[in-house]
C-alpha cells in the first residue's frame, strides 16, 4: 500500500466517523451545518488574525473541506501541526 492510498482510507474513515456522529443526533441538519460553520469560521478567522499569533494556515481546498466535514477539531488539529 502506498501512502496516498493510506490517506484516502483514513479520510473515508474520518468522513464515515463524523456522518455516524451527526446522524445520532437528533436535529441532524442543523447539526451538519452548525458543525460546518464553525469549522469554516474558525479556519478563516485563524488565516486572517493567525500572523498575530505566528500561525500561518493557508485557505486551500483540503483545509476548506476539512473544517467543514470535522469541523473545529480539524483546524486545532492543524494549528498543532504547524507548530510541530
Amino acid at each position: 500500500m502506498t501512502a496516498d492510498v493510506i490517506f484516502r482510507i483514513a479520510c473515508a474513515a474520518v468522513i464515515l466517523i463524523m456522518l455516524i456522529y451527526h446522524l445520532k443526533r437528533r436535529k441532524r441538519i442543523l447539526s451538519i451545518i452548525t458543525g460546518a460553520a464553525t469549522g469554516l469560521a474558525a479556519l478563516i478567522l485563524l488565516n486572517k488574525f493567525g500572523n498575530y499569533a505566528g500561525i500561518d494556515i493557508s485557505l486551500n481546498t483540503f483545509n476548506l473541506v476539512g473544517s467543514s466535514v470535522v469541523g473545529v477539531p480539524f483546524v486545532i488539529a492543524l494549528v498543532v501541526m504547524n507548530y510541530l
